[in-house]
């Protein structure tokens, strides 16, 4: 956990030292172009590496009844029989979380005063799908609102999605109420590992590593927005910039702009080859996008060649004198013993 968390602060101040050093073309111009490349690049290479990928068994998550006599119910949402129940499953999945939305947790409850002894017990984690759903779609609305430093004019979606964010304006400049969810939502998941025992125990870097990284964008994002605020029209002019391939000089775009750069920068490297890859790898997933039909459709293992079977007949033209010597019954026997 330390680790992880020492590497972004380096992380940090490198860009930090480098952007005050004279290094800002580097870690405004370089490092972002490099890492859409790298992120574009590793995406589509995982996306491929995943379709090409056999799927030897019929494996869909289950969680009811599948489809079987007329008069038993099917569990349509947990069991699809058909495409379009796939289609309906992977929806709830992909915008509802819906698998996180049903998990349970368990424990181990000594000393049960009712079985006078150890006692296993499930009960609901309701918190994590709601944290998580809450993570999700904040982020993805501060995604949207970035696009307004990339386009000119910028679209009215994105103005809508401003001004609802920040609906509830106090203060200036506004706040957007998306930037403090994140912010909790990371802080609860992360609390979340460090506090339970057996989460911790199992978890590695690369665990810690996405929610450090991502909590110093928010912060850093935040720090830019309320405190150490820099110029926006010359973010905008930079990034334009940058997104019509005619970098212009930094000016007065102070060093923290410069971190949370490097750190989105980083994300996005690290993006493809993690974890988080799972965004679009939910799709490609045979538990989830495969029709629970395995006792009325077969599932032909693609990973089988065609293979030339040794019949019996064959065998037994192969090894029959040797056979009749050892003693064993024969359908035909040699042609010397015959005679």
């Amino acid at each position: 956990m330390l680790a992880s968390l020492v590497l972004v602060l380096l992380i940090a101040a490198i860009a930090w030292i480098g952007a005050g050093a004279g290094l800002a073309p580097f870690f405004g111009v370089v490092l972002p172009y490099v890492a859409v490349l790298v992120f574009i690049g590793g995406m589509i290479w995982r996306m491929y590496y995943w379709a090409k990928s056999p799927v030897p068994f019929c494996i869909p998550t289950t969680g009811g009844q599948e489809k079987s006599l007329d008069f038993i119910k099917q569990a349509k949402l947990d069991c699809p029989s058909s495409t379009w129940g796939v289609i309906k499953r992977m929806f709830l999945e992909v915008f509802l979380f819906r698998s996180l939305f049903r998990n349970t947790a368990a424990d181990i409850r000594e000393n049960d005063p009712v079985n006078q002894g150890p006692r296993a017990i499930y009960y609901s984690s309701k918190w994590l799908w709601c944290f998580s759903l809450l993570f999700h779609y904040s982020v993805l609305v501060i995604v949207v609102r970035h696009f307004r430093f990339f386009m000119e004019p910028v679209p009215v979606v994105i103005t809508w999605v401003e001004t609802i964010d920040g609906i509830m304006q106090f203060g200036s400049p506004r706040f957007y109420w998306t930037g403090g969810l994140a912010l909790m939502a990371l802080l609860f998941l992360l609390c979340r590992r460090l506090w339970d025992h057996r989460l911790r125990y199992i978890s590695l870097l690369n665990d810690y590593f996405p929610l450090w990284l991502l909590l110093g964008i928010v912060l850093s994002g935040l720090c830019l927005r309320y405190f150490d605020k820099t110029e926006i029209s010359q973010v905008k002019i930079y990034l334009m910039g940058l997104t019509h391939f005619s970098p212009v000089a930094a000016g007065a775009i102070n060093g923290l702009f410069f971190v949370h750069l490097t750190l989105v920068c980083v994300l996005l490297l690290y993006f493809p080859f993690s974890k988080l890859a799972h965004m679009p790898g939910i799709f490609f997933s045979p538990t989830r996008n495969m029709a629970t039909d395995s006792r009325r459709v077969r599932h032909i293992n693609p990973w089988n060649p065609p293979k030339q079977y040794f019949t019996y007949p064959e065998y037994e033209d192969t090894y029959r004198e040797a056979m009749a010597e050892a003693g064993l019954p024969l359908e035909k026997q040699p042609e010397k013993a015959a005679e």
